[in-house]
C-alpha cells in the first residue's frame, strides 16, 4: 500500500499576492508588527483607511465549517448565527488543525483570503452585509503581520476564483 503523498503546503503569502495580479486585481499591502486581536489592530486604522474585518472560524453539529467576516467591531450572536448562515444546529469554534488544513493559517492569522487554501470547498465563506458597504475590505494576507487592501468588489472576484462564492447577510 502506498503512503499518503504529502499535503501541499499552505499558500504563502507572495502567491496570493500573484493570484490577485493574475486577476488584476490592485492591492496594497503594509507591514506592522503582529497583531492577534481586534484591539491590537485597532492601532492602525489611521494609516490603513476602509473596511477591518475580522473573522470567525466556525465548525456546526454536523461537521460543516464556515469562515464568517465581518468588521472589525461587529457583534456576533453565536447562539443564533446557525439560522443565518445555513448551520445545521448551534456552531462553535473551529480548533486550530482543520483551522491550518483547510485554511493554511493559524489562530490569530484567520483572514478571507485564506480560502485560496481550501481547494476542496470544504469551507463555506461567509460576508457580513455591513461590511460589505466598505468600498475598499482590509484583511491579513494569511498572516498577522500584514494588512492588505483590495476594492469590494475585487474580494468578492478573488473569493469566487477559488471557488466560494460567498453568502452575504446581516450578521452584526
Amino acid at each position: 500500500m502506498a503512503a499518503n503523498p504529502t499535503p501541499d503546503p499552505p499558500t504563502t503569502r507572495e502567491a496570493l499576492f500573484e493570484a490577485l495580479d493574475a486577476l488584476g486585481i490592485a492591492h496594497t499591502t503594509k507591514d506592522h508588527p503582529p497583531v492577534f486581536t481586534v484591539a491590537e489592530s485597532q492601532a492602525l486604522r489611521d494609516i490603513i483607511p476602509g473596511g477591518h474585518t475580522k473573522n470567525l472560524f466556525l465548525k456546526d453539529k454536523k461537521g460543516q465549517y464556515f469562515l464568517v467576516t465581518v468588521e472589525e467591531d461587529a457583534q456576533v450572536d453565536l447562539k443564533s448565527i446557525h439560522t443565518l448562515i445555513g448551520g445545521r444546529g448551534r456552531v462553535s469554534f473551529g480548533k486550530p488543525e482543520p483551522l491550518l488544513e483547510l485554511l493554511g493559517v493559524t489562530p490569530g492569522s484567520v483572514t478571507a483570503f485564506g480560502v485560496i487554501n481550501d481547494t476542496d470547498g470544504q469551507v463555506q465563506m461567509v460576508l457580513d452585509e455591513a461590511l460589505m458597504k466598505h468600498e475598499i475590505i482590509n484583511a491579513h494576507p494569511l498572516h498577522n503581520d500584514a494588512t492588505t487592501s483590495i476594492a469590494r468588489a475585487d474580494l468578492l472576484r478573488f473569493l469566487e476564483s477559488t471557488g466560494h462564492s460567498p453568502l452575504i447577510v446581516p450578521l452584526s
